[in-house]
């Protein structure tokens, strides 16, 4: 990447399909939120529990994509496809067996889970069905984190890109027809998901074993390097904690404030994700692109890529906060009827929109770490940003008592605030040439 025209290209080769493939799954929850709000506020309160239990039991393993991105991509830059997609399918086989025992755990324990954030009992209800029924869809997203790291690390963001868009339509007729004309109700939305992710995963499956074919890879699995993928894998898993927990502990923080304030925030909060995303599609670039030059030791070009990419970040979040403070008065109206969440959900996101700027930075500081394999670091930053976050969060819950409008909208200044540390740690350990650790 020497010069100024070709990093911006290859940058945006990997960033465009991996932003359409990246909002696919937000898509399928604000598609849930726009058809399950429709059944009222307690079911989309419901949706909002179930939804932050499901992305943490996702999310917590979301390094089977990242980290899968990250070995391959080295692999590939060193010269070595053979050994990359034997990482690859290493990740995919841990991926199966992780996501049938946290399926397994998450159908049985659903309603202490959902319990544990202190919503009404009728929002209690509502969530543990809609949990119960996607645990059976969790190794299939689990096994689709993982395919799609592989695809990655070989700078194919193509093929994910189509997968989603199958999966993201076929979810949105499933959910529509399930809750209304098959009268499911909530569970209808949690089954039309199911299915949508099964077929992601298969479509995936079956491209990453044809390449593997090609390349003479055994498909069997292989215990051994199977954990040490895993073992690999573990400083990542500490930072996903760590973020995971300030987001539940967020929502936690919102059910203390009643049923609407809690509807809206599960809308605002979707809407985040759905945007944190979009920029993200910049994060996975720069882990693709920083694996494969850090693999063929071109230092040089995994700088010149990071400040490009910063960049963009930068302004792909002024952009996209710009959008949603225009829209923050027309959003609500499509996830509610009810005015209190609207008007709830109006004052958050003017907050939302206005950290976007932030949040653009951090995933691209993040993604260029992730694909650099400075999982330790990371996962040191992650735990001590979120050990200065619990005091803010604390203050919020202790000085917010009448859940009012006000008390959602500074509880979302307090996770801007989240942001913002994260943005100080990680430009500080980016500002070091430690994590720029060349060769396979």
């Amino acid at each position: 990447m020497s010069n100024s025209v070709h990093p911006h290209r290859e940058i945006l080769r990997l960033a465009v399909p991996a932003f359409l493939t990246l909002v696919a799954e937000p898509l399928f929850l604000l598609a849930d939120s726009a058809i399950v709000g429709h059944l009222g506020t307690v079911p989309l309160a419901g949706l909002g529990v179930a939804s932050a239990a499901l992305l943490t039991a996702a999310n917590i393993f979301v390094f089977l994509a990242y980290g899968t991105t990250s070995v391959v991509a080295r692999q590939i830059g060193a010269g070595r496809p053979l050994a990359a997609l034997s990482a690859g399918l290493d990740g995919v086989w841990l991926a199966t067996v992780i996501g049938a025992g946290a399926a397994l755990v998450l159908a049985v324990f659903a309603r202490p889970i959902c319990s544990a954030f202190g919503a009404s009992p009728e929002v209690l209800d509502q969530a543990t069905i809609y949990v119960r029924v996607s645990a059976l869809g969790l190794p299939a997203m689990l096994v689709v984190l993982a395919a799609t790291g592989v695809l990655r690390g070989f700078q194919d963001t193509r093929t994910p890109l189509v997968a989603a868009v199958a999966g993201f339509g076929v979810n949105v007729v499933l959910n529509y027809l399930l809750v209304y004309p098959a009268g499911m109700g909530i569970a209808g939305a949690a089954w039309g998901t199911v299915i949508a992710q099964t077929g992601m995963a298969t479509g995936l499956l079956i491209i990453v074993v044809r390449r593997a074919r090609r390349e003479g890879a055994s498909l069997r699995p292989h215990p051994g390097r199977v954990l040490h993928a895993a073992w690999g894998g573990l400083p990542l898993l500490v930072r996903t904690l760590a973020l995971r927990a300030a987001f539940l502990l967020t929502t936690w923080v919102a059910a203390g404030f009643g049923d609407a304030p809690l509807a809206a925030h599960q809308v605002a909060l979707t809407i985040f994700g759905f945007l944190a995303f979009a920029l993200d599609a910049l994060a996975i670039a720069g882990q693709a692109l920083t694996g494969k030059s850090l693999g063929a030791g071109d230092v040089a070009g995994t700088k010149e890529a990071t400040r490009i990419m910063l960049w963009w970040g930068w302004w792909a979040g002024v952009v996209l906060g710009g959008i949603i403070l225009a829209l923050h008065q027309v959003l609500p109206r499509l996830f509610s009827p009810d005015e209190a969440v609207r008007d709830a959900l109006a004052a958050a996101l003017v907050v939302v929109a206005l950290g976007q700027p932030i949040a653009g930075l951090v995933f691209v500081l993040d993604g260029v770490l992730i694909g650099a394999g400075d999982g330790f670091a990371l996962a040191v930053v992650q735990v001590a940003v979120l050990v200065a976050y619990l005091p803010v969060l604390l203050l919020v819950r202790a000085h917010t008592a009448d859940g009012g409008i006000g008390s959602l909208q500074l509880l979302w200044w307090s996770f801007t605030a989240f942001m913002a540390f994260r943005l100080i740690a990680l430009w500080l350990r980016a500002r070091t040439d430690r994590w720029l650790v060349v060769g396979a």
